[in-house]
């Protein structure tokens, strides 16, 4: 094995180890700004929220930006591995990349010095406030207009994303009036308004694109009610559409399949994001969203990483070593191709 390509599984092992989930990024952000500033890297913190910022690298006048996400999603994961995976919470989702991503930069700063720049963002898997903060504050940077391409980092098997669906996440709520339950007449039960405006919402017609495939849907909370002898007063959950078009009509369906029933209240939303083709790499859509649709100051987009997103998320969270390092080189080799353009 190579000196990168233990470097490389190193800085992996000891990212996955730190606990990083939304909001608690401090603790690998200044592991990252201590490892970036020793390998001679200029760094700079972006704020985002008390206790919360991105961390910006660069050397020279920066072409390219290799981009991806410090944070995790919840519950923290004991780290380990075998002889074939790295395993532990971020492993793929986006750790391992995160460390194929800074090899890769090292490696190619050596041949290209004054191209590369890194973005390591915060707050990916809720809202992307990482990544609107970035944008927002590299517009009044000197090197900003020389920027071309950005290289965003998620989980893609090492195949060049043709697309990516976008998200709609809205919040259901239905009133109702309390009552003894022995007195149903007397009240107004929320949670069966909500149940049934579920149901009216899992019917709604949803689309598909030739590319990126169906849109589905997610009821990913629900929560109402006091005890089981109170008739409940008030009850809500949380819906995720996966978009592949844009959302307004299915917008105007939700509020009026629910309009009797109950409140709703639009998130958040990404937008559909479609991708370039590039020779002499494997391609595939892909159905999650990413931090690309709020970095557009970052140059043109493309979107690369080693690992499965069927493994992100999961209790059984890994990556590969072998694709790891193959997403080092895939990396490398991708800049050196946006170079020549």
């Amino acid at each position: 094995m190579t000196s990168e390509a233990s470097e490389a599984l190193d800085l992996a092992r000891s990212l996955i180890s730190i606990e990083s989930t939304t909001g608690n990024e401090a603790a690998v952000s200044d592991f990252l700004h201590r490892y970036l500033l020793g390998r001679g890297w200029q760094v700079e913190t972006i704020a985002v929220a008390e206790n919360r910022w991105n961390l910006f690298a660069r050397k020279g006048t920066p072409r390219i930006a290799f981009s991806t996400h410090m944070d995790t999603v919840p519950p923290v994961l004991p780290s380990g591995e075998d002889e074939d995976f790295l395993y532990g919470r971020g492993a793929c989702d986006a750790k391992g990349i995160l460390a194929a991503q800074i090899i890769a930069a090292e490696q190619l700063s050596r041949e290209e010095a004054a191209s590369l720049c890194l973005l390591f963002v915060v707050g990916e898997e809720r809202n992307s406030a990482g990544a609107i903060a970035a944008n927002r504050w590299v517009k009044s940077q000197p090197f900003a207009a020389g920027l071309r391409y950005l290289i965003n980092g998620e989980p893609t098997e090492n195949r060049l994303a043709l697309g990516t669906k976008g998200s709609l996440r809205c919040t259901i709520e239905a009133a109702g009036r309390s009552a003894h339950s022995a007195y149903p007449e007397l009240g107004e039960n929320a949670i069966e308004k909500l149940l049934d405006a579920l149901q009216l919402i899992r019917r709604l017609p949803l689309r598909s694109h030739p590319e990126l495939g169906k849109e589905t849907v997610n009821i990913g909370t629900i929560s109402g009610g006091t005890r089981p002898n109170i008739i409940p007063d008030h009850a809500e959950a949380e819906v995720m559409f996966r978009l592949v078009c844009n959302p307004e009509a299915l917008k105007e369906q939700i509020a009026q399949n629910t309009g009797s029933l109950a409140q709703v209240r639009f998130d958040f939303e990404v937008p559909v994001v479609l991708l370039k083709r590039l020779a002499d790499f494997d391609s595939a859509p892909m159905a999650y969203t990413t931090d690309i649709p709020f970095l557009t100051n970052f140059g043109e987009p493309l979107l690369l990483g080693p690992g499965s997103i069927q493994d992100a998320h999961s209790v059984h969270e890994k990556i590969s070593k072998k694709e790891l390092l193959r997403g080092v080189e895939l990396y490398a080799k991708l800049v050196r191709i946006l170079l020549m353009r």
